[in-house]
């Protein structure tokens, strides 16, 4: 009840109580002061409080959470009361007959409850509407990654694919260069996720696609082995189309959406089917590992260069590996490493490492071998981010 005056009339006090309404007397200083109001279905208003001071309560218990029917009652100033009326509200006027008193309470519970039972209504719809524009999202996101892999033949190839959410920032693509002599591997990480990070994902896969299957053979890049006991240099065909495309993407982030906030860590690869040579840019991005037959120590393919849309006229450099038969070239995105347990610990880089230590086998078993890993270590836990995870296994000579 709002009453300057702290002494509402008593005999609606009276029928109040006999209709059963706990009633809280306060002035509107005491609400709009204290910045909240008490729970309430009904506002019983006197006349004499002016209709905006009126609005700025309900409009204050509206950002509660609440929807109140406001009720305007008085003694003898009737003009006072017509205000209010004008203004939306329900009234009560002497002689504030009980039975009277808890009809008008009756009816104002009923419209608080209509009230309320309207805007649930109306917020499921929102959130169904909501719902189908992320699986609208989804369905559309999911028409950039690719249908099927091309697979050239002595070769494996398998993706695992996990949202955290419905849509994701993650990305992966695999399609030929080159008149078909060269095989393009992509695994990219939007930072962030949901909606921004997806749409972000959709442009960036479409520019490096674009870029590189319209780049052509161009020149030739020479291309240092790593290792340091052979220190040959191999020309690469393929190599300035992965250039080319790492460079232009990067260039059109950096002038035209750097305001956004949005970047990928990325790792694109140029693959030669019949030697298994690969070169490859690393933006940024998680490093891959190359399992060899054997088992042993895994060679880690570090970062060669910037994450993409961070810096104008970034230098990327060229890496190189090579996949003899037997090896696969096992490579993630940080929701592998990042996975969390229920005490929050990270599966780590430690983990997956000694995981992959174990030899190579198929590309299909190592990614069941790290999955397995993953759901006994995640256990009961939410999934946080994002997982992608590819293998690629050179199966024969």
């Amino acid at each position: 009840m709002l009453d300057d005056s702290r002494e509402p009339p008593l005999r609606l006090l009276e029928s109040l109580d006999e209709a059963g309404a706990r009633v809280r007397v306060r002035t509107p200083a005491d609400v709009l002061g204290a910045g909240r109001t008490p729970a309430a279905d009904v506002l019983l208003v006197s006349a004499e409080v002016p209709p905006n001071i009126v609005r700025g309560v309900v409009r204050l218990m509206e950002e509660e959470g609440r929807q109140p029917t406001v009720l305007a009652y008085t003694e003898h100033d009737f003009g006072a009361l017509e205000r209010h009326v004008l203004n939306g509200s329900d009234y009560l006027i002497p002689p504030f007959l009980s039975s009277l008193v808890r009809t008008r309470l009756g009816s104002c519970h009923e419209q608080a409850e209509l009230s309320r039972a309207l805007r649930e209504a109306g917020s499921l719809a929102d959130l169904h509407r909501y719902e189908r524009e992320l699986e609208i999202g989804r369905e559309i996101q999911l028409g950039f990654l690719p249908d099927s892999l091309p697979t050239p033949e002595g070769w494996g190839i398998d993706v695992r694919y996990r949202p955290a959410r419905t849509v994701a920032g993650d990305f992966y693509d695999v399609f030929e260069l080159v008149n078909r002599r060269r095989l393009g591997l992509v695994v990219a990480d939007v930072c962030d996720k949901g909606v921004g990070a997806a749409l972000f994902m959709a442009l960036i896969r479409s520019l490096l696609r674009h870029t590189a299957e319209h780049s052509g053979i161009q020149s030739v890049k020479i291309v240092d082995m790593p290792d340091a006991h052979d220190s040959r240099a191999v020309p690469m065909v393929g190599a300035a189309t992965l250039l080319n495309a790492v460079e232009a993407t990067n260039d059109y982030l950096t002038r035209n959406h750097v305001h956004q906030g949005y970047f990928a860590t990325m790792f694109f690869a140029v693959l030669d089917p019949v030697t298994g040579s690969l070169v490859y840019i690393n933006g940024g991005h998680n490093p891959p590992v190359l399992v060899r037959r054997e088992g042993g120590d895994p060679l880690v393919l570090d970062p060669t260069g910037p994450a993409v849309g961070v810096i104008r006229d970034s230098t990327f450099t060229l890496g190189h590996a090579h996949l003899d038969p037997g090896d696969v070239l096992f490579i993630y995105t940080d929701g592998v490493t990042e996975a969390r347990a229920p005490d929050r610990e990270f599966f780590g880089e430690d983990r997956m490492l000694d995981v992959l230590c174990g030899g190579a086998g198929s590309g299909a078993d190592l990614l069941q071998r790290i999955d397995g890993a993953l759901t006994g270590f995640v256990g009961s836990a939410e999934q946080s981010d994002d997982i992608t995870m590819m293998a690629v296994h050179r199966t024969g000579p």
